[in-house]
């Protein structure tokens, strides 16, 4: 597709979503969230900073989904401290985090009046959040507006001793949720900075990094191409006779990785208490530490036009019963999805077979909407399409309007087509905080279906990831601990060889960007889980030990495949500005199919990473 022809589909999209969003939000009551009360500030002097700062007007940039901000807040929100936090929809942005803040002064105030053992840590923690916004203590205004800031500088250096894996479509990855980033046995790096700039509402953020990997082996051509017989995809270009380069499937010899790279850079507006913006982005939908069943930052991010309702929404009436809502939706290209023709139907012809074994770079949307009945239930539906791609069907307006509204089964004459309208993926999921223990135990679940608007209608075929939060411990409330465990080796159909969840007919590179799963990490018929024991040295200080399992199932892959590690992280600041973050994986793995025996892995990594205070104004 021309960069002229992508731009009018994008702009197409964005003027009838546009509109969508103007005409939900014009009849509703429009709320705008004040500045949060710092301490020692009167009520009085807080409504006129608000006055002053209007910070519900303003542009304000996302958090980053790797941030210790997330488990810092989650933390508030299990013990009680925080009510109106989404966890199910991230990033927020830091306008929207600072109103999540509002109340928690005085709600610590009193548990510390009541002795309440958990007073201290969660003044800590909203201390630690409060450095973090850039508050400006003459003015109690956020600082991020109309200036330009450098977020932060970082450098990582990452030691891997043994054969790690890479491949979350099949065997497993021995590093998870990086953003795709490159790992090989030997030393990587990874050195960047990210900043942003606001004027008024609107906001532009980047972040970038030069990325080094080693050179490896990689996976014999044998292997490739079993695996690519497993995906229904074609190993060998009928037209050169030689592999197809996909990126799913990482064949040797893999090259020495020397490369800069945009993590994330976009330009967004705050419109009606939504960001509306464009560029590459970070997105993480579900409520799980571990993973997001239907998006996760486990794949480098996409670039995308997106309208996110970063604020709560009341609806007169609908909201007593469902209380607020909010709302997310994105559109953008995936990468890294190779065109392979057909050479059995070249001219799509025949509507019995499709008319690309693999169409190349289809497109990707994205709708979640999440809603809380009651201070302490959230709930969350969300639906991913990908459709179209190169040799299968345009990208266009059309298509994608058939491709939204479309949730009826078609026969293989649509699907094989132009007409199809795209593989669609369901999930759901929830938060709630348990009440006999409540401010204790935080009890969640997400979930993912193909080929359904939602698993609960159709639990044997989905996917699940349940987690359970224990937020302190009696007398030790510094500590804290989180299990989750994930599923995607469906009851129905019993066997399926890794062609249902996170596949798909046509799409066979499926649910991926640049090779990687942007859902989770577990894979496409797998069994698994996390666990995470937490010391908390301070609001944003721990000492963590963590493992990890992943199972793939042996009709997938031949002879199966074991993944268990263990991970020793301690996160350290000198001063409020220069952080350590130091980690340790001991990780052992089996796939027959790759190596023979048990193989050893271990991973060192050190990040040092500066949070400079300067801000500039424009």
């Amino acid at each position: 597709m021309s960069r002229r022809r992508l731009l009018f589909t994008i702009a197409q999209c964005a003027t009838v979503l546009a509109g969508i969003f103007l005409m939900m939000a014009i009849p509703v009551v429009a709320e705008q969230p004040a500045a949060p009360l710092i301490t020692g500030q009167s009520e009085r002097d807080a409504s006129s900073s608000a006055a002053v700062c209007e910070s519900s007007a303003q542009g304000s940039p996302y958090i980053p989904v790797d941030s210790w901000v997330y488990p810092a807040v989650i933390r508030l929100y299990s013990r009680g401290y925080i009510d109106h936090a989404y966890l199910g929809m991230r990033p927020w942005t830091r306008a929207s985090l600072s109103h999540m803040l509002e109340d928690i002064d005085a709600q610590i105030e009193d548990a510390n009046t009541y002795g309440d053992s958990t007073a201290g840590e969660a003044q800590d923690i909203y201390t630690a959040l409060i450095h973090f916004l850039h508050y400006d203590d003459a003015s109690q205004c956020l600082t991020d507006q109309e200036k330009s800031h450098i977020e932060s500088v970082y450098s990582v250096a990452r030691g891997i001793s043994g054969p790690p894996l890479r491949d979350s479509f099949h065997l497993g990855s021995t590093i998870i949720n990086d953003y795709g980033r490159p790992y090989e046995n030997g030393i990587n790096n990874y050195t960047g900075a990210s900043g942003y700039a606001t004027a008024g509402r609107f906001t532009l953020y980047v972040r970038g990094e030069f990325q080094g990997a080693p050179s490896a082996g990689g996976y014999s051509p044998a292997l490739a191409e079993g695996l690519s017989t497993i995906d229904e995809t074609s190993f060998l270009n009928a037209a050169t006779g030689l592999p197809y380069n996909q990126a799913t499937i990482p064949m040797g010899p893999i090259s020495t990785t020397t490369d800069g790279r945009i993590i994330e850079a976009y330009v967004s507006a705050h419109v009606l208490n939504h960001e509306i913006s464009f560029g590459k982005q970070d997105d993480w939908l579900g409520p799980g530490l571990g993973a997001g069943m239907a998006y996760s930052n486990n794949a480098e991010n996409i670039y995308s036009f997106r309208i996110n309702r970063v604020e709560p929404l009341y609806i007169p009436l609908l909201s007593r019963l469902l209380g607020h809502f909010r709302y997310d939706f994105l559109v953008g290209p995936l990468r890294g999805h190779t065109y392979m023709p057909n050479p059995a139907n070249p001219d799509g012809s025949n509507p019995n077979q499709p008319n690309v074994i693999n169409p190349g770079n289809p497109w990707v949307h994205v709708e979640k909407i999440s809603f809380k009945p009651t201070r302490d239930l959230e709930v969350g539906f969300e639906r991913t399409v990908i459709w179209g791609g190169q040799g299968h069907e345009p990208i266009n307006f059309h298509t994608f309007l058939r491709s939204f509204f479309s949730f009826d089964a078609v026969n293989n004459a649509v699907k094989f087509s132009a007409q199809d309208p795209g593989a669609r993926f369901g999930a759901f999921d929830f938060t709630y905080r348990l009440p006999f223990p409540r401010n204790w135990l935080t009890l969640y679940t997400d979930s993912e279906a193909h080929d359904t608007v939602n698993p609960l209608f159709k639990p044997l075929h989905g996917c699940f990831r349940p987690g359970i939060y224990l937020s302190h411990f009696p007398g030790i409330p510094k500590l804290d601990l989180r299990v989750e465990a994930a599923d995607t080796d469906s009851s129905y159909p019993s066997s399926i060889g890794g062609r249902y969840q996170y596949w798909e007919t046509i799409q066979r590179q499926g649910y991926t960007n640049q090779g990687q799963l942007f859902g989770d990490w577990i894979g496409r018929e797998d069994k698994g889980g996390q666990g995470w024991i937490t010391y908390h040295l301070s609001g944003n200080e721990f000492v963590q030990v963590s493992v990890r399992n992943q199972k793939a199932a042996k009709d997938f892959i031949p002879g199966g495949t074991t993944l268990n590690d263990v991970n020793f992280q301690a996160v350290k600041r000198i001063g409020k500005d220069l952080e350590i973050n130091g980690n340790f994986t001991y990780e052992r793995w089996k796939a027959p199919i790759y190596m023979p025996g048990q193989q050893t892995v271990t991973s060192t990594t050190i990040q040092l990473t500066w949070f400079p205070e300067r801000k500039v104004r424009f």
